[in-house]
């Protein structure tokens, strides 16, 4: 017997991954765990572009508001959690869907990663001491395509640890890894200018939908202000303006636009180093293409 089988739906921030995987999920029978490391969290809903209730349309959805603010969550935390749901929905005969853009947590999941620790290196260790927070931080989201949560962006210890688990090949290409499943991975994606104008709009819609709101609500309830801005992006653009970094909604906007295309560049540099990813044209019409892959992966043999 094979292993059970996984479709993948993968891809940049704001290229409609959420909504491709509801209707995929609805033609093959599925339900869908999402693979993004801040919808772990609740209360955390129009920043993370969060799928609502209505827009799952009966679709039962995993890893949605499992952690609460200012708790710490790890990709073999997630790693474990998914596994559970998704061995869940096999045993309940329907197929699974693992759709997100946190790189990491994809291929944690799809690959099998197995999570250990390095043994130090004293001469490595030497060198990222040296290094400023900051360029520790760009390694880390540079190698896995996350972006750093819970105040991890700000823990030294804690990134030069992962800087050296990640060049001394743990979570990488070489290390050991322990596949669970047959993959099918779909990719999802825009030409840049295209992605950049959706972005824009996107964000927009959000401010206008009440974001700045959801975060000084986060921040009356609790939410600190580290972990806010530990969240990145969004969470962290507003937090600036709520806190008076920025004098306008414009400034913070303009600034904030920009940060998420830049993380969309990197998202793709992550995924384009898997070369089984079958990226959709989403010029045309990506359902037909993915419902199409999606019945012949399913249909072959185990």
């Amino acid at each position: 017997m094979g292993l059970p089988k996984l479709i993948v739906i993968l891809g940049t921030t704001a290229c409609g991954k959420s909504g491709l995987g509801v209707a995929l999920a609805r033609h093959v029978g599925g339900e869908i765990v999402s693979a993004d490391s801040r919808q772990v969290y609740r209360g955390l809903d129009l920043g993370t572009g969060k799928i609502t209730l209505q827009e799952m349309q009966g679709v039962p959805h995993h890893l949605l508001d499992v952690v609460s603010p200012n708790e710490s969550y790890s990709a073999a935390q997630f790693q474990r959690a998914a596994y559970a749901a998704i061995d869940g929905i096999l045993q309940r005969g329907k197929t699974p869907l693992l759709v997100g853009g946190t790189g990491l947590y994809v291929r944690a999941v799809a690959e099998g990663y197995s999570f250990r620790d390095a043994v130090p290196d004293p001469v490595l260790r030497a060198g990222l001491e040296k290094q400023p927070v900051e360029a520790l931080r760009a390694m880390v989201e540079e190698q896995t395509g996350c972006v750093l949560t819970g105040g991890e962006e700000r823990n030294r210890q804690r990134l030069i640890r992962t800087v050296e688990r990640l060049r001394q090949g743990d979570m990488l290409e070489q290390a050991p890894h322990v596949p669970r499943y047959t993959v099918l991975s779909l990719g999802m994606t825009f030409p840049r200018e295209v992605l950049n104008r959706r972005i824009q709009q996107r964000l927009w819609r959000r401010i206008n939908d009440g974001m700045i709101e959801e975060v000084a609500a986060l921040r009356a309830g609790g939410a600190t202000d580290k972990f806010l801005e530990g969240l990145g992006l969004e969470y962290r653009h507003i937090l600036w303006y709520l806190t008076g970094k920025y004098a306008t909604v414009e400034e913070m906007a303009d600034h904030l636009g920009r940060a998420i295309q830049h993380f969309a560049k990197r998202q793709m540099v992550w995924f384009k180093k898997d070369k089984d990813v079958l990226w959709l044209d989403t010029a045309g019409d990506p359902l037909s293409q993915a419902i199409q892959a999606a019945d012949a992966f399913l249909e072959e043999a185990l």
